[in-house]
């Protein structure tokens, strides 16, 4: 089997919407044609587990325009778009993937992905290396199991030791392998692509600020101004989520922290900190981004308005305390696509999107294009300095060489039409001495 997707004559929808990605993505296109040339990837085995998007799509045809056999599965169940998914298949990337999977299914695919043995691994969310590490420590679990089912039977300790290195896109898959790492577990090196400045300034801030509030207004068409806006976690993310609500009009933003530096941030930018207890009271939409578990408790969700709306912008649907709202509501429907309506034993009414999931990804699509060019651009030129740098790397979690990034950064400038200064014989002098001073 090379594939299984939803409906492989999806496939013109999904060329189309790659076409339009690719016409935005003008960085990881530049890469492409280098890459065409070069074939650095020439005979190199890829497995992916990343959200199945047409952006996605500009990533795996640029690695398999380098020489690369790439199979790609989901990093989200709900994340996948179909006629992406169906358009690569057709073009001969192995696929697994569509929207709407149950976690047997899921971990089915990332079994799928480990079956191929992978030379590098590619994730977002961490899922595939630590599935995979699981499979060679014996450890046991359903997820484990329902990956068992598609891996097959084989040596997994041999295919992690030949694992030249993998990249993470996401500061929760970045958290998880340091864990790792600290715990001497993780058996390959890692490229912490999350960690480029041209990733997370731009990709967490600019792109989940706009994408989150494009899966909110695309799953409710509820108006933000004049609003009362709670946001949990002042990361990078968060602040582009309260970024733009301040520019939808909302009445008030606020922001819940445990980071005092962060909270102090985020009244420096002019925006209300207080507790989440308190929060819950005045918030008309909630939005957590702070990549750990109850962000928003049951006890949270019982204080809060009639009509309060709960999204998620953090990568794994634990932030909420869905579980908890499931076993109190006294009635439960489905209103919109995406919208949950749950009545609470206090008669008030509370509305979640996207299951507590990326609202982002499951109810719009996704960063736009412009912004995935540098992630993705990072992406490509991660895959190709572990492949280059095989055997070199020391085990652990490593950022991308800070020349990379820069040249990341300068090809966007220029793709944009924007010059900037370069540093005189004078200037590089100044900064790289020490006796002249006042």
């Amino acid at each position: 089997m090379s594939y299984k997707v939803k409906d492989i004559s999806l496939a013109e929808k999904g060329r189309l919407l790659i076409e339009w990605a690719e016409r935005h993505m003008p960085v990881l296109m530049k890469i492409r044609e280098r890459f065409s040339s070069e074939k650095p990837l020439e005979g190199i085995k890829i497995s992916a587990s990343l959200h199945v998007t047409k952006e996605t799509a500009v990533l795996v045809r640029t690695l398999v325009t380098g020489g690369a056999t790439v199979t790609l599965v989901p990093s989200n169940p709900l994340s996948t778009q179909d006629e992406v998914a169906a358009a690569l298949a057709e073009e001969g990337v192995h696929v697994y993937a569509w929207k709407g999977m149950n976690e047997r299914e899921y971990y089915n695919a990332i079994g799928f992905a480990i079956s191929q043995e992978p030379v590098v691994t590619m994730d977002d969310g961490a899922d595939l290396t630590v599935t995979l590490h699981k499979l060679a420590l014996g450890v046991k679990s359903n997820e484990v199991s329902y990956a068992l089912e598609t891996a097959g039977d084989r040596d997994f300790g041999r295919l992690i030791g030949n694992i030249y290195g993998g990249t993470e896109e996401t500061t929760t898959g970045v958290i998880r392998l340091r864990a790792m790492a600290k715990e001497g577990t993780l058996r390959y090196p890692i490229i912490a692509v999350n960690d480029s400045y041209t990733k997370y300034l731009f990709d967490n801030r600019y792109g989940t600020g706009q994408s989150t509030w494009d899966g909110i207004l695309r799953a409710t068409n509820i108006l933000v101004a004049g609003k009362v806006v709670v946001v949990a976690g002042y990361g990078w993310v968060g602040r582009g989520i309260a970024m733009r609500a301040k520019g939808l009009g909302a009445r008030r933003v606020i922001i819940t922290e445990v980071n005092p530096v962060r909270a102090l941030e985020a009244v420096f930018d002019g925006f209300e900190v207080m507790p989440m207890s308190e929060a819950a009271e005045v918030g008309d939409i909630f939005i957590t981004a702070t990549g750990d578990i109850n962000a928003i408790t049951l006890d949270h969700i019982l204080r809060m308005k009639d009509g309060a709306v709960l999204a998620n912008a953090g990568h794994f649907n634990v932030e909420i305390d869905v579980a908890g709202l499931e076993r109190v509501a006294s009635e439960k429907r489905r209103i919109r696509d995406y919208v949950v309506e749950y009545e609470l034993p206090n008669g008030k009414r509370i509305y979640l999107l996207a299951e507590g999931r990326l609202v982002n990804l499951v109810a719009a699509e996704g960063h736009p294009s412009e912004v995935m060019d540098m992630s993705f651009s990072n992406q490509a030129l991660a895959v190709e300095y572990i492949v280059k740098n095989r055997g070199k790397l020391s085990l652990g979690v490593h950022k991308l060489p800070d020349e990379l990034d820069m040249e990341v950064a300068r090809l966007k400038l220029e793709t944009m039409g924007i010059r900037i200064d370069q540093l005189t014989e004078e200037q590089r002098h100044y900064i790289s001495s020490w006796g002249l001073g006042t």
